[in-house]
C-alpha cells in the first residue's frame, strides 16, 4: 500500500531516464541545426552527463536510507561532492576534445540545464506522488 525508498527511487530513475531520453532527441534535432553531428554528440554528451547525476543521486539516497541520519546525510553529501568533481572533469575535457566545434558547445550548456532542471522538478513531483506512511521511524 505505502511506497518505500527503493521504489520511489526506482520511479525516479525510470522517468528520469524517459525524460533525459526526449531532451536528447530534441536537443540533438536542434544541435544538429546549429552544428552538424557536432551538436548531436554535444546533445548526448550533456544529457548523459545529467543523467548521470541523477544515477549519482538515488544511489547515495538508496545506500544512506540503511544508515541511521548522519549517514544519510554524509551519503548524500559525499553525492554532492563526487557529482562537483565528475562536472569540473567531464566539462574539462569537453572543453579540451575536439569534435567539440565552438558553435555545439552551447548545446552541451543548455541541454544540461533543460535535463538538471527538468530533472528536479520530477525528482519534486515523484517524492509528492508517493504515498508514504504515516508513522515515521526514526534511527
Amino acid at each position: 500500500m505505502f511506497d518505500d525508498v527503493k521504489s520511489v527511487m526506482l520511479r525516479v530513475t525510470r522517468l528520469g531516464a524517459l525524460l533525459v531520453a526526449i531532451i536528447a532527441a530534441v536537443g540533438s534535432l536542434v544541435g544538429f541545426f546549429v552544428a552538424g553531428s557536432s551538436g548531436v554528440f554535444a546533445a548526448w554528451a550533456g544529457s548523459l552527463a545529467a543523467f548521470a547525476f541523477t544515477g549519482l543521486t538515488v544511489l547515495s539516497v538508496l545506500f544512506g536510507s540503511k544508515m541511521k541520519i548522519g549517514g544519510l546525510l554524509g551519503m548524500v553529501l559525499g553525492g554532492w561532492l563526487i557529482k562537483m568533481v565528475l562536472f569540473l572533469a567531464f566539462f574539462s575535457y569537453l572543453n579540451q576534445a575536439d569534435w567539440l566545434i565552438s558553435q555545439a558547445r552551447p548545446v552541451v550548456f543548455f541541454t544540461v540545464v533543460a535535463a538538471v532542471v527538468a530533472g528536479l522538478v520530477l525528482d519534486t513531483w515523484v517524492v509528492n506522488k508517493a504515498r508514504l506512511s504515516p508513522e515515521v521511524k526514526l534511527p
